[in-house]
């Protein structure tokens, strides 16, 4: 099951690896593509991709900034909680999914299980979660690049 089409996806790779909201400008030229995509077809599916609700966004100036309304790493968990819900006997499908993993996959799992049970966040996650949530900044210019997180994040 994906939820995104190609250019869907190339517009979200470059939305998630951004610390700041991006105009359309700025996602057309960081995105990676095989083939040239006009300036309006970017702006046309990161619409798409807003009225989806996957991405928020703000007018500044004559410009939307956009910025996603969840990490990949959230995203990715949503879409695999749907497509387990989506039909058949969970539980058969749990047991299918488990013999797919690797050993490591595995031990990550039952890491992850173990940290829900006991209610604790690895500390990695918990910092990023943390700092995500402390996002709102006054900063109204648009400045998509690697600077720590300003992005808003909406729920």
């Amino acid at each position: 099951m994906r939820e995104f089409g190609e250019l869907e996806m190339a517009i979200m790779d470059v939305m998630w690896a951004s610390n700041t909201p991006c105009t359309t400008r700025e996602v057309r030229e960081r995105m990676r593509y095989g083939r040239p995509v006009a300036y309006t077809t970017v702006m046309t599916v990161m619409d798409i991709l807003y009225r989806k609700g996957v991405l928020q966004r703000v007018k500044h100036g004559r410009a939307w900034q956009y910025w996603p309304v969840e990490r990949r790493e959230e995203h990715d968990a949503r879409v695999m909680t749907e497509v387990l819900r989506s039909g058949g006997d969970e539980a058969v499908t749990m047991r299918h999914f488990l013999e797919r993993v690797s050993e490591d996959e595995l031990d990550r799992l039952r890491s992850a299980v173990l940290d829900v049970a006991r209610g604790t966040l690895p500390s990695a996650l918990d910092a990023a979660r943390s700092s995500v949530l402390e996002t709102k900044s006054g900063d109204t210019g648009s400045h998509c690049a690697d600077h720590p997180r300003r992005r808003p994040l909406h729920r």
